[in-house]
Order: C-alpha cells, then structure tokens, then sequence
C-alpha cells in the first residue's frame, strides 16, 4: 500500500515538473489553455482544443469544432467575451498526407455595437454583437459559403432572457443561431461550455495527488464552470475527403502581418496558435520552443521529431521513481509509438496518411462510430476514439498518460495512470454542434451565495 501512495505522489510531482517546466507557470496548461508564453497574452486567439469526428447521429457526415478563449468567465461583463474581429479563424483538411491543407473552411468576424433592443437579427443583449462570414477553400480557389452569419450571444441570466429574447430558453436561443452553408453543412460560432476535462489543480501543486494512482476518479474538474467560444462545422464526408479513407485536420487562427509598408509576395496573415492533436505542445515541446511550434505550419513537423522520440517527461518520471527502489520501466528514447500517434498515425487504426511528420487529427473515415463510446478510445478496445480522430468524450490525458507510460510500445508497459476526472461537468449534446450549453452568468458557480443577514 505503502508503495502505491508513494507510486502516486512521485507521478504527481513527474507529471508537475514536466508540464511547468520552464520560466513562466502559465506555459502548461493541459490541453492548449495558455500553453505558450505569447498566446497566453492573447486568449481570443488561444485554440483551446480541437476536435474531429465522424457525426455519431449523422454518419456520413464529419464535426470539427475547434475552440478559443480559455477560462472565460461566465459573469464576467459587461464586455463579455467573443471572438476577434482582427483575426482569421481557420479549420484545415489534409486529404493527400503532406501536411499541407487541401481543403479549408475560414471564419472572419465582426462586431457591432453593443444593444439591449431584442429586434436586431442577431438577437445580441447588452454586450458583444457579432456576426460571421464563412469561406470554404479547395487547393486555390476560395468560395463564399456562409455570409453575415449570427454569433450566439453570452449566457448572461434569466432576466436577460425574458426581457430581451422573449423568454426563450437559452437552448432556443443557441439552436437559433445554427445555420447551413452554402451548398451543404452546418455550423456554429459562440459559447459553450468548455468540453475539456481534467485536474491540473492537483499537477501544479507539485506533489499533490487526489486519490490512488488517478485511474479510480477522485479528481477535481479544473475546466468545471468554465466556458470557451466554440467554432464547430459539420460537413458531408465528401467535402473533405481525398482518395483515400484517411483526413488529417487541425486548427488554426491567423493575424495581420505587422509592416511598414507592404511587401510584394509576402503573406499578409501570420499563424499565432495551431493545434492538431491535444497535449503535444504542452507535454513534449520544450518551453523555449513552443511560440516557435505555434507559428510553425504542420508540413515542417519533423523537426520536432526529436523532442517526441526523447520525451523528457519519461526520463524525469523513472529518474525519480528509480531513487525509492520503483523501476517503472518507461521508455525513454526510440519512441517511434508516440511519433506515430502524433505525427504518422497508427497502422493498427489505419490511419495512417502519407509520409510526412505532421501534428494532425487523423481520422479514418471507414471507422464507423462507435455504438457505446469508451473514454479511453484504442485503449480499451474503441478504436473511434483519439487518436484516431478525436471526440469530445475522449479522456485524452489519461489516454496520453498510459500511452507515454508505453503500452503502444514493443514490448508494451501498461501503467495504471490517469489524473482522476473522467468525463465533463455537463452532458454532451446528442445533435450538432453537440458541444454543452454554456454556464450561466447569473449562476456563477465559481461563488458561494453569503448569508443573509437580519
């Protein structure tokens, strides 16, 4: 008993060192909250998370969302949150293997002014008043496929909602906001609650670990009452497949090129966040690297090849472990496992895509949702799940734990890791854009209502 208490805490301060490693705390946040020393400074272009699945209601169609602005607030106004209007939000499909985009579907926002009047089409209410237009981009050629699209408004409170939406529901009033796209698709641009899951509370603070090894629960939520802005597009399969049955994707959000005056040939946008799979950035890029790899485009991938096959946070686990007599036995170099999951696919999910090294979500299209899904995807047997595509279920640090612990390594070495929390605060939709409504303002689940006094 004893060695499992200690087992537990040494993961706990392994798992601390690794993800704080560098100058500044802010730099590892799990999943991509705050993850880099630059887009911690600017949270509306900060892709929190990305996701990519085949559509479990609507199978022939495939759901990206991708989603920014982390720990927002939810009473936070009267500027509340929203997307920028300087920036270029974008969702790329690599259909051919070369960690180019072949396919992309771009959003570009604008705010108005702010109203209380409940007869503006966008329906917004005291704060940001946004609207969207949508591009769809095949090889060269790019088309208008979405125009002055509304913007969900802030979850603010039930006053709010009778006074000025009528009394809706803030369910109606989010479905209101779902629109088609030109030619075929769905999509959705606003709130949500933030679908990421997991206890970084207990990981920074060192040596503190909740219960057992974290593979039983006994976590604490860190992303509970929170919210982020989502961007979620559902699109038949055949807008975004190629030749073959495999599509890679990942996030991205662009902005203008800063110059004194322009350049002939020069790229007026400037990539500032990206993310593909979740936890690369944050768990096996060097600090000092990652504003490099945020600005870094998915077909120049190899070179960080280096910092997945040599993972530093493998070394610092058995190093530590190795001083109370525990050998755990995780690889330490060679990792060709983990480049694969990250940067190739896995041929036992046979999404495998092309030959060059890049951080995308593969996704093979002949994997047919699965019927009961199981948060640890693969390995448990659910071979829908991360890191073939990614769903908002799938519990992807206990997932990455277990994985770089090594049981997709030859010969494999299985680990009772995780952090344990194992699902969200709030339910999943069962419908697009199937991301959980957002927390409400009023509510403010962060407080604890005081006594009334006499």
């Amino acid at each position: 008993m004893r060695k499992i208490v200690v087992f537990a805490l040494l993961l706990a301060a392994a798992t601390a060192l690794a993800l704080t490693h560098g100058p500044s705390p802010d730099d590892g946040q799990a999943a991509s909250h705050r993850e880099a020393p630059l887009i911690s400074e600017d949270p509306s272009a900060d892709v929190t998370d990305f996701y990519f699945f085949r559509s479990p209601d609507r199978p022939d169609t495939v759901t990206a969302i991708m989603n920014v602005n982390p720990f927002e607030e939810p009473s936070a106004g009267p500027n509340w949150y929203g997307f920028s209007q300087s920036a270029k939000y974008v969702i790329h499909f690599d259909n051919t293997g070369d960690g180019k985009p072949d396919v992309s579907y771009e959003f570009k926002f604008k705010t108005g002014k702010a109203s209380l009047s409940s007869t503006l089409p966008l329906g917004c209410i005291a704060g940001k008043c946004q609207s969207y237009n949508v591009w769809r981009v095949a090889g060269a050629k790019g088309s208008s496929v979405g125009k002055n699209l509304p913007v969900a408004p802030n979850n603010i409170g039930p006053r709010t909602r009778t006074s000025f939406e009528g009394g809706a529901s803030y369910q109606q009033i989010r479905d209101r906001t779902i629109k088609g796209l030109k030619g075929s698709g769905l999509v959705y641009a606003g709130p949500a609650d933030d679908p990421f899951f997991g206890d970084i509370g207990a990981a920074f603070d060192a040596v503190t670990i909740r219960n057992g090894t974290g593979n039983k629960g006994g976590g604490v939520d860190s992303f509970a009452g929170f919210n982020v802005h989502v961007i979620a597009v559902q699109l038949p399969i055949s807008a975004v497949k190629g030749s073959s049955d495999v599509v890679g994707a990942w996030a991205a959000v662009y902005r203008p090129r800063t110059t004194v005056r322009a350049t002939a040939g020069v790229n007026r946008w400037v990539q500032v966040s990206r993310l593909g799979n979740p936890l690369l950035n944050e768990l096996l890029i060097p600090t000092g690297m990652k504003d490099r790899w945020n600005a870094t485009s998915p077909d120049q991938d190899s070179q960080y090849d280096t910092y997945i096959e040599t993972p530093v946070l493998a070394a610092v686990t058995n190093s530590i472990y190795s001083g109370l007599g525990l050998q755990l036995n995780i690889p330490e170099k060679s990792r060709s496992d983990l480049v694969a999951a990250f940067h190739t696919g896995l041929g036992l999910l046979g999404n495998t895509l092309g030959s060059t090294h890049a951080d995308e979500i593969r996704l093979n299209l002949a994997t047919p949702p699965a019927a009961s899904p199981n948060r640890l995807g693969p390995l448990a047997g659910d071979v829908a799940g991360w890191p073939n595509g990614r769903r908002l279920q799938d519990d992807v640090i206990d997932i990455a734990l277990i994985a770089l612990g090594g049981a997709l390594y030859t010969p494999a070495n299985v680990l009772p890791l995780g952090d344990g929390v194992d699902a969200n605060d709030l339910p999943y939709g069962t419908s697009f854009p199937y991301v959980p409504l957002p927390h409400e303002g009023l509510a403010n689940t962060h407080g604890a209502k005081q006594a009334v006094t006499p």
